[in-house]
Parts: C-alpha cells; sequence; structure tokens
C-alpha cells in the first residue's frame, strides 16, 4: 500500500461511521473496532509498514492510529446505547475522533514527503 492509498482507506471511516450515526442497526461492533491492527491501514502499519519504523512520524501514526480505533469504538459505543448522537459531536473538527483521524492523516503525509 502506498501512502495515498493509506489515506484513503483511513478516511473511509468517518463516512462509514456517520452512515452508522444514520441508522445504528449493529453491523459495527465497538470490540471489533478498537482493534487497531484489524482495518487495512492497520494491518499496513503491523506488517509492511513496519518498514517505516525509522521515520519519527512512524511512532506517531502508530499511536494515533490506535487512538483513532479507540474514539471511534466510542462513537459505535454511544449510538449503539440509543443515545441521540449528533454527527458533529461524535465526528466534528472538535471531537476525539476527528482529532486522531487529523493526526493519523498528518503523519501519513509527513512520512510520505520524507520519502
Amino acid at each position: 500500500m502506498n501512502f495515498d492509498d493509506a489515506i484513503r482507506a483511513h478516511s473511509s471511516w468517518k463516512m462509514k461511521l456517520a452512515s452508522y450515526l444514520r441508522k445504528p442497526d449493529g453491523s459495527l461492533k465497538a470490540s471489533e473496532i478498537q482493534l487497531d491492527n484489524k482495518c487495512e491501514l492497520g494491518r499496513w502499519i503491523h506488517g509492511e509498514g513496519i518498514r517505516h519504523a525509522n521515520l519519527p512520524q512512524f511512532a506517531t501514526l502508530k499511536t494515533e492510529h490506535a487512538a483513532f480505533h479507540q474514539a471511534a469504538a466510542e462513537v459505535v459505543r454511544h449510538a449503539d446505547s440509543g443515545k441521540d448522537t449528533a454527527e458533529e459531536t461524535a465526528l466534528g473538527g472538535k471531537s476525539a475522533f476527528s482529532k486522531a483521524s487529523h493526526s493519523v492523516i498528518a503523519a501519513l503525509l509527513e512520512m510520505k514527503t520524507s520519502k
């Protein structure tokens, strides 16, 4: 996977969660989402992406990616609990999800430009 593919794979989560917030049908499982090595980017980080471990941004990527999955799992937990979870509150710019997501993308972009 190249860095652009990694960014696309990661970015698709926001759309997936936004859709889930509109209709929490149980198709997403918080217990699975919280694992940072099951998604496409996570498998890359823990697999072939390890070749970038010498870059300082790789450690940031790993940490922020794990935080992102914790935040995404929390969004699903809230939606599943029946609480009114507004998309802007759960996924908007000030949310834990959004902050972690931006950090993941920033680390990937920095890694891409440092190569």
